[in-house]
C-alpha cells in the first residue's frame, strides 16, 4: 500500500508544479495535499503546528496569485476588457501554444483588451506589461511554494525514497 501511496504523492507533487505555470490547475493546494498524504500515510514530516503554517501559506499565496495579476492591469491602467483579454489569450496560448504560449498569450490578450478600450499603443503596451509582471509574479509564488513542499517531503526521508 506504501508504493501506492507513494506513486500518488508523486503524482500530485508533478502536478503541483504544472499547476505552478497554468492558472487553472490550482498547484500549491495540490502540492499541500501530496504533502499531507505523505505526512500521514508514509512518514511523519513535521508537528502539528507547521501543518497549520503550510495551510496557512497555500491559502495566502493562492489567494495573492488570483489578487497579483489582477493588480497589475489595473495599476497600470488596465480595465475589465485587458483582464478579461489577458485570461483569454492566456488559455488560447496555452492551447495552442504549450509552454510560452501562456506567457505570450497573457501578454497580448492583455494587449489587445487594452487597445479595444483605447486606441493609444503605449498605453496598451503598459498594461500588457502589467499583466505579464503579476503573472510572473504569481507564478514565482506559486512554484516556490510547492518546490519548498517537495524539499519538505524530501527532507523527511519517506521510506521509498
Amino acid at each position: 500500500m506504501e508504493i501506492v501511496i507513494f506513486i500518488i504523492v508523486i503524482f500530485l507533487l508533478i502536478t503541483g508544479i504544472i499547476g505552478s505555470f497554468i492558472p487553472a490547475i490550482p498547484g500549491p493546494p495540490i502540492s499541500y495535499g501530496a504533502f499531507l498524504l505523505s505526512h500521514f500515510y508514509l512518514h511523519p514530516i513535521s508537528d502539528e503546528n507547521f501543518l497549520w503554517l503550510m495551510a496557512v501559506v497555500v491559502i495566502v499565496v493562492t489567494i495573492l496569485d488570483f489578487w497579483v495579476q489582477l493588480y497589475g492591469v489595473k495599476k497600470f491602467g488596465g480595465s475589465k476588457k485587458a483582464i478579461n483579454g489577458s485570461i483569454i489569450g492566456l488559455i488560447i496560448g496555452l492551447i495552442f501554444l504549450p509552454g510560452i504560449g501562456i506567457i505570450l498569450g497573457s501578454f497580448m490578450g492583455a494587449f489587445i483588451g487594452a487597445k479595444m478600450e483605447d486606441p493609444d499603443v503605449n498605453k496598451a503596451l503598459k498594461i500588457a506589461l502589467g499583466a505579464l509582471a503579476g503573472f510572473m509574479l504569481g507564478t514565482v509564488l506559486k512554484l516556490s511554494v510547492s518546490l519548498y513542499i517537495i524539499y519538505l517531503i524530501y527532507l523527511s526521508k519517506p521510506p521509498l525514497w
